[in-house]
C-alpha cells in the first residue's frame, strides 16, 4: 500500500530527530546515568572491554549534556526535509513537530499546518480537516517501520536499555562512520536487541547509530543507520541540527532543523487526533 508523502515524512522523521524524539515505554522520568553490572563470573577481559564501552558512553551522554539530555521532556523543533528513492530526491516540505516524553508526538507539514501526523505510543493517525484516521501497520509498511524504528531511538537505549537488568555493553574498537574515524560501541539488551553508536575520539559525539531488523515478510535483514551532523548547543543540550537516514546502505531522508527549544511544555490538546490553530511563532 502506497503512503502519502506527508505520512511518510512524518513516520521517518520520529527517530531522524533522534537526540529530540525519544521512543519508550513509561519510564522514571528522571533517569540517571547509570549502566548495570554483569555478573561476577565474567572473566577480566570481558570486564574490561565493557568497562570502556561504558566510559565512552558516559562521555558521550556527559558531551551531548549529560543529565540535561537524559531529563529532556518535551521538545518543540521546526525545519526542512528531502524524500529520496534510488539516491534521488523525490519531494520535501517544512515540517514542525511537538515531542513529549515518553511516547507523544505531533508531526506538522505544509506552512499553513493543515496536515498532521500524531503518535501516542504504538498509535498513529492521520490528521486533516476530515479529522483524525488511525492508520494500520500491518497494513502500511511505512508505518510499521516507524514505529520499529522509534523503539531503536538513541533515547530509548539511552535512557531505557542502559538501565535495564542484564543489559551488555561491547567495545567493538575502531571504524569508519561517514568517513570519519570512530569508536564502535554496541548496546544489547535482555531481549536481544541490539544497536551500535559510533562515537568520534575527537567531539566524543555520536557520529551515527546503526541496528539491523527482519522483515516480517520476507525474514531478510534489514540494516538501518542515522547519521548526526551539525551539532549545535541548546539550552545546555548537543543538538544535531542535520541528520540522514539511510535504509540497507541507500539514503531515504535527510533532514535539517531550523529551530529548536526544550521543556515547553505544549498543552496535552497538541496530542489529540484533530487539527491546531496556531499563531505565527
Amino acid at each position: 500500500m502506497k503512503t502519502p508523502a506527508f505520512i511518510c515524512s512524518a513516520l521517518i522523521c520520529l527517530f531522524s530527530l533522534g537526540f529530540l524524539v525519544p521512543s519508550a515505554t513509561a519510564q522514571d522520568p528522571t533517569p540517571k546515568l547509570e549502566v548495570p553490572q554483569r555478573t561476577a563470573n565474567v572473566g577480566k577481559e570481558a570486564n574490561s572491554n565493557e568497562d570502556k564501552a561504558r566510559s565512552l558512553l558516559q562521555q558521550m551522554i556527559e558531551t551531548m549534556g549529560g543529565q540535561a539530555y537524559l531529563t529532556l521532556q518535551d521538545s518543540y523543533s521546526e525545519g526542512r526535509y528531502g524524500r529520496f528513492h534510488n539516491e534521488t530526491m523525490v519531494g520535501g516540505a517544512v515540517f514542525y513537530r511537538y515531542w513529549e516524553w515518553p511516547d507523544r508526538e505531533r508531526f506538522e507539514v505544509t506552512k499553513e499546518r493543515d496536515i498532521a501526523t500524531l503518535v501516542l505510543g504504538d498509535r498513529v493517525y492521520e490528521v486533516t480537516y476530515r479529522g483524525g484516521k488511525e492508520l494500520d501497520p500491518q497494513k502500511d509498511d511505512s508505518v510499521r517501520l516507524g514505529i520499529v524504528r522509534r523503539h531503536y531511538a538513541l533515547e530509548q537505549v539511552l535512557r531505557v536499555w542502559m538501565n535495564e537488568p542484564g543489559a551488555l555493553l561491547l567495545d567493538e574498537g575502531p571504524t569508519l562512520a561517514d568517513n570519519k574515524m570512530t569508536e564502535r560501541v554496541t548496546i544489547i539488551n535482555a531481549k536481544n536487541e541490539a544497536v551500535s553508536i559510533l562515537i568520534s575520539p575527537y567531539t566524543h559525539l555520536p557520529v551515527a547509530k546503526r541496528f539491523s531488523i527482519r522483515d516480517p515478510r520476507t525474514a531478510d535483514k534489514d540494516e538501518e543507520e542515522e547519521i548526526y551532523d551539525n551539532w549545535r548547543l541548546v539550552q545546555g543540550v548537543n543538538t544535531p541540527y542535520s541528520t540522514v537516514v539511510m535504509h540497507n546502505g541507500q539514503i531515504v531522508r535527510q533532514q535539517y532543523l531550523s529551530a529548536v527549544s526544550y521543556n515547553q511544555h505544549p498543552p496535552d490538546t497538541y496530542f489529540t487526533p484533530k487539527l491546531i490553530p496556531h499563531n505565527k511563532k
